[in-house]
């Protein structure tokens, strides 16, 4: 059944909750008194669309739809989860949260995008306190799967259940705590870095350049205690601690002192970051930021590790069923084109298309019984010749469907014609970008020779070649 949720306060992290959801496949409904609003969440979906889908090797579900609620009670009437994103003031959160249950059904989820508040804070003079728990995301929402799951056991678990639903990763910590977890790093870093910029001894960038290109990458893909064991070398993690340790206790940092933000540090750091990148507005550095973003978890999807175990458990759940009407053309493939697929001409690459071709014949390959565990048992198909043509430009972004006709399957041979085409809104096949005419054979991966398939496979080829050699030739052929 379709679900909906209700976003109250649509700035970025709202605005993120809602592309998080609406592309999805949830309804999603905003309300946010900012006259601006419909225009701000509108330029993060555009942002949202760009860069999501683009994570995945499907396509994503098509997307739910948007409206804007003119009160807090018409947004949360009958939605399943109701996100809460307003300014931090906890006098304003327990307004709104009054509000909200006022008008939300008994069994909604409520959550808070806080990133201080513990959830005993928030539930103060709820009428129903368990309703209410802190689900604290990181911004872009719409990317990074992380979510600080704070409040009642029964209730964080439900929403840890809802969340893998959308790609995401619920953190329920164990007890609260002031600012989490994640945060409570974040200000320690932060707190240091104001110290270096105050007493002159590192600029914005050059503070960003030792985080992007160190420790950064490093947390990116281990974290902080893995990436230390692997510092301690064969002896582990207790050699790191009795080789690094003693250093604790030394003045490095100023962790326990906070510099004053008087105005003269606050204009040196905006003057420091507006050289560093005032040459980009906010919307260009978010799409920079959304694709490196991107390009980082696909590699770690690639490597299921980390955030990308998270992104690939999510696509193996997500993928889409296999064709079941053998007597039309085959819809083999349906994704978006990521942006590490693109070359210096801005398009996609042409090695990219092969990918593209292996991808929708391997769909093929699956309707016939040729499955990863049919390959584990020593037999598979090899691709012996791909005649390729190049009809279009493909960007960045776009949404791709493949069309593929199967023009032979019997005995060692599949040949399949393949047509990739700019998919139109509704997901039919638009513009042709390009086709394939593609050969594959059976064969012995003891031997590394062709061989018959078996019984069960050749008949699975002899319906699929009587039905699809009837249709005439796609146009493109001919």
């Amino acid at each position: 059944m379709k679900k909906t949720a209700a976003i109250i306060g649509g700035g970025v992290i709202g605005g993120g909750w809602a592309a998080r959801f609406l592309l999805n496949g949830w309804d999603v409904k905003i309300h946010d008194p900012d006259p601006e609003a419909e225009r701000k969440i509108g330029e993060v979906l555009d942002n949202a669309k760009r860069s999501l889908p683009a994570l995945s090797e499907n396509m994503i579900i098509k997307e739910g739809t948007l409206s804007f609620a003119t009160s807090i009670a018409q947004a949360v009437t009958g939605a399943d989860w109701i996100q809460e994103s307003v300014p931090e003031r906890l006098d304003l959160k327990h307004k709104v949260f009054a509000e909200i249950q006022k008008h939300a059904k008994d069994d909604a989820l409520i959550g808070s995008s806080t990133s201080g508040f513990k959830p005993s804070q928030l539930q103060e003079g709820a009428t129903d306190a368990a309703q209410i728990f802190v689900a604290h995301p990181f911004n872009p929402v719409y990317l990074l799967p992380l979510v600080e799951l704070v409040g009642e056991p029964a209730t964080t678990a439900q929403a840890k259940s809802v969340l893998e639903t959308l790609g995401m990763h619920g953190l329920v910590l164990r007890k609260e705590i002031d600012a989490h977890i994640a945060d409570r790093f974040l200000e320690a870093v932060w707190r240091e870095a104001l110290w270096l910029i105050k007493d002159g001894v590192a600029t914005t960038q050059e503070i960003d350049d030792a985080i992007r290109y160190g420790f950064g990458i490093r947390w990116a893909q281990m974290g902080l205690f893995e990436t230390y064991r692997v510092a301690g070398g064969e002896a582990g993690m207790k050699h790191f601690i009795e080789q690094f340790g003693p250093c604790l206790s030394w003045p490095w940092t100023k962790l326990m002192d906070v510099p004053e933000l008087d105005d003269a540090l606050v204009e040196k750091i905006a003057s420091q970051s507006d050289e560093q990148s005032g040459q980009y507005s906010i919307r260009e550095l978010e799409r920079k930021r959304d694709d490196n973003l991107v390009t980082i978890l696909r590699g770690l999807k690639a490597r299921n590790w980390a955030a990308g175990a998270i992104l690939a458990d999510y696509e193996t759940r997500t993928k889409p069923g296999l064709p079941n009407d053998i007597a039309k053309p085959l819809n083999t493939l349906n994704r978006v084109i990521p942006i590490d697929w693109t070359d210096y001409n801005g398009h996609m690459n042409e090695s990219r298309y092969g990918q593209v071709f292996s991808d929708a014949g391997d769909t093929v390959m699956t309707m016939i019984g040729a499955t990863p565990e049919y390959i584990a048992g020593g037999l598979s198909f090899f691709t012996v010749e791909n005649l390729i043509q190049f009809r279009n430009e493909t960007h960045p972004g776009e949404r791709i469907t493949v069309i593929t006709q199967v023009l032979q399957a019997e005995g060692k041979k599949l040949r399949m014609y393949h047509e990739m085409h700019r998919a139109n809104d509704d997901g039919s096949p638009g513009d042709l970008l390009c086709t394939c005419n593609q050969l594959l054979i059976h064969v012995s991966l003891e031997t590394r020779r062709s061989c018959e398939p078996g019984p069960d496979m050749a008949a699975k080829m002899a319906a699929l070649h009587e039905a699809q050699t009837r249709l005439p030739k796609p146009e493109s052929m001919r």
